[in-house]
């Protein structure tokens, strides 16, 4: 969808910045990439087809203007399309300028309002009346009630349960064809209609955890040689990802409440749960599993740092060996392998709000100014041993970060709240600028999920982009087309931020890039009413999406019914799971699809 002329620009930072340091000085002709004004007109919530969507604070929003974490049905909600049956419990307000994109939704599906993508720093942009409630909970709070934190460091954690070999879940009798269950005749039904050169349905997961009445966020998937791992709730189970099975599960006292989007290269994973299971109860244990067994290892308790630091969400990140822990300027890390402390406050007058793991570990910071109106952030790449910086980059003032898109490469997104403006930036190895994003006349819509974050954020988790050392790769908004939807992928350069190609995707499709898949871009084609979906990879050089894995036609209206999706390729197998589960009696709870996957 083509935006409107933009206005004038804004200063920013330029391409000069100190070797190693990354602090940038004067400002180049702006693109896409750099702050610039949102195009477009504003549009009406869930109405498709109108000139834009909404943007923070019921402004419009640039490229797509995709509404928040706060707004709209959550993660992956905005456009008619494919997912979208969960309710869920909130209400959300407007988020920033397509750097939270939600999940589509077809025409007369019911809208669910559950949790979005993380936010940026709460305060940021905000009235002060929401500033003065939260000081004065902190009032309240201070007023003799803060406690201190039960829970030993050597107190024991919870065992896992192994189930014995394989007990599906949710195998009941059904009728043909509808998908319920696990078992072996409900797969062979799912497959009765499948055709040469679709895939199969590997296997198919109901529910089988009592939820509270909003329902509960899902934590996963996460891949461990033959065993596929989600949370939910107060447990973490693993699956065969074969035929589905059930092959551990490890209860957990209290609801979960975070987790890292990746594991370690040798299995280990480190959640977080609350300290208590009444309303006041805070995301403070943290817990180690073994995603190949489920086993508990070593548990810690996150203690109160700041004033602020009970009000905010824990986000969890993981590089190499170690696992970070952030709230709002508050952050710390811990060994994975033993559970000892790494680090935490860093030196100086920026702290972590979040962090971004992978090859790289990178913390978005948060500078006292000592003025409420001039806010001011930085990025760090930090030693996972140490916390010693390597190089720090200053964003403009008043700028956040939003997200990182990649490590490495790194791509960051980051936003304007005032005056409503977007940017992607990449970023050399040493942290000097390399580039900003020129997307043209285009509209984008990265997606992101992540679940429901207060005065936090999540930094990672988008589909909808990926990167390889040359070159960015970001999905457009879907054009509208009656019922049907379609988009494209649009390629960058790196080192000039230009684009280099775009490929549309199929006919009534829309193509989300995943990750890498070697040297090719990993992407998922959307199912439509008449086909399933598909993973397939685009080369470096743009063109024609080849499939790998084309699923059946006759079970693409089950694939069409997970809500905020999570999707995972791994060894020839694709699971999507919904990204929440929720239903209006505890009979249409355990008949909720969880999780299915597909394979050869």
């Amino acid at each position: 969808m083509p935006s409107q002329n933009p206005p004038a620009q804004p200063a920013g930072p330029s391409q000069d910045a100190q070797p190693g340091y990354g602090y940038p000085q004067a400002a180049p002709q702006p693109g896409y990439g750099y702050p610039q004004q949102a195009p477009g007109q504003p549009g009406q919530p869930g109405q498709p087809g109108q000139p834009g969507q909404p943007g923070p604070y019921g402004q419009p929003g640039p490229y797509g203007q995709q509404s928040g974490p706060y707004a709209q049905p959550g993660p992956y909600a905005q456009q008619p399309g494919p997912y979208g049956q969960q309710p869920g419990p909130y209400v959300q307000q407007p988020g920033p300028y397509g750097a939270y994109p939600t999940q589509p939704q077809y025409p007369g599906a019911p809208v669910p309002p559950p949790p979005g993508g993380g936010s940026g720093n709460f305060f940021k942009g905000k009235p002060a009346a929401i500033i003065g409630a939260a000081v004065a909970a902190l009032l309240v709070i201070g007023g003799g009630t803060w406690f201190a934190l039960s829970g030993s460091e050597d107190a024991p954690g919870p065992d896992a349960k192994q189930t014995g070999g394989p007990q599906p879940t949710g195998s009941e009798p059904v009728d043909q064809g509808d998908g319920s269950g696990t078992g072996r005749k409900e797969v062979d039904d799912l497959n009765a209609g499948r055709k040469d050169g679709e895939s199969k349905v590997l296997w198919l997961a109901k529910n089988d955890v009592d939820l509270p009445r909003n329902g509960a966020e899902v934590y996963g998937p996460w891949f461990a040689g033959d065993t596929v791992v989600k949370g939910m709730y107060k447990e973490v189970a693993g699956y065969s990802v074969d035929d589905g099975s059930k092959k551990w599960s490890l209860p957990l006292p209290a609801e979960l409440c975070a987790a890292p989007v990746r594991g370690t290269d040798d299995g280990k994973l480190v959640i977080a749960y609350k300290d208590g299971t009444g309303s006041k109860a805070n995301c403070t244990q943290l817990q180690l599993v073994d995603l190949r067994t489920g086993k508990a290892g070593w548990k810690k308790t996150i203690t109160k740092k700041g004033a602020f630091d009970l009000l905010s969400s824990l986000t969890l990140a993981i590089s190499g060996n170690t696992v970070t822990a952030a709230r709002t300027g508050n952050g710390e890390a811990f060994r994975i392998s033993d559970g000892s402390p790494l680090f935490g406050k860093l030196p100086g007058n920026c702290q972590p709000q979040a962090f971004a793991g992978g090859p790289k570990l990178i913390a978005a910071e948060t500078c006292r100014t000592g003025d409420y109106d001039k806010t001011q952030e930085q990025l760090q790449e930090l030693d996972p041993t140490t916390g010693k910086a390597r190089w720090t980059y200053k964003l403009p003032v008043n700028w956040q970060v939003d997200k990182v898109y990649s490590v490495s490469p790194l791509v960051v997104s980051m936003s304007q709240p005032d005056q409503k403006k977007w940017s992607v930036v990449a970023l050399n190895a040493n942290g000097t600028l390399r580039s900003r994003i020129d997307g043209g006349t285009d509209r984008y819509q990265p997606r992101c999920g992540g679940g429901f974050v207060v005065f936090g954020e999540i930094l990672e988790g988008c589909v909808g982009v990926a990167a390889d050392a040359d070159a960015f790769y970001m999905a457009t908004e879907p054009k509208e087309g009656g019922t049907a939807r379609t988009n494209a992928v649009v390629a960058f350069d790196l080192d000039t931020g230009k684009r280099k190609w775009r490929a549309d995707a199929p006919a009534e499709q829309m193509m989300i890039p995943l990750r890498m898949e070697g040297s090719n871009v990993l992407v998922y084609l959307e199912p439509k009413y008449d086909s399933g979906g598909a993973v397939a990879t685009l080369p470096p050089t743009g063109g024609r999406p080849t499939v790998l894995l084309q699923n059946p036609a006759s079970t693409s209206s089950i694939e069409r019914t997970f809500w905020s999706p999570r999707l995972a390729y791994h060894d020839g197998r694709f699971v999507i799971a919904s990204g929440r589960v929720s239903a209006s009696n505890d009979k249409e709870e355990k008949e909720t699809k969880t999780m299915m996957a597909f394979g050869k």
